[in-house]
């Protein structure tokens, strides 16, 4: 099964990215299932390398190299970058600058669409 997430909200001050990422990870560890997130808007800033968090929370970056590491693929909406001021050199590794024509073609390949 191909599973796309898109992810709207930003990576702290909310769990909705947070749990998105823990079921993409969880699909991801399944040989049958492909994960691939798109990250818009405010979670954007998830896509953001060296992020620093207490100890005992849970760090979004971290999320999603374990979804690229179970072979899965990010991709963050240029024009939310640009908005927000993040460049290329700012996004973790396995991330890299979307479109629209990349949500496209992600939204027509995936069997399930999850929205968080």
């Amino acid at each position: 099964m191909k599973n796309l997430f898109i992810l709207n909200e930003q990576p702290y001050g909310g769990e909705r990215s947070y749990n998105a990422l823990r079921l993409a990870v969880s699909l991801g560890k399944s040989a049958d299932q492909k994960v691939r997130v798109f990250l818009m808007a405010d979670a954007a800033a998830c896509g953001l390398k060296n992020q620093k968090t207490p100890q005992g929370y849970y760090n979004i970056e971290h999320m999603l190299k374990l979804v690229t590491r179970q072979g899965g693929e990010i991709s963050v909406c240029g024009s939310c970058m640009d908005a927000r001021g993040i460049s290329e050199e700012m996004l973790t590794e396995g991330a890299r600058r979307g479109t629209l024509a990349i949500l496209t073609e992600w939204t027509a390949w995936a069997d399930k669409v999850l929205v968080f």
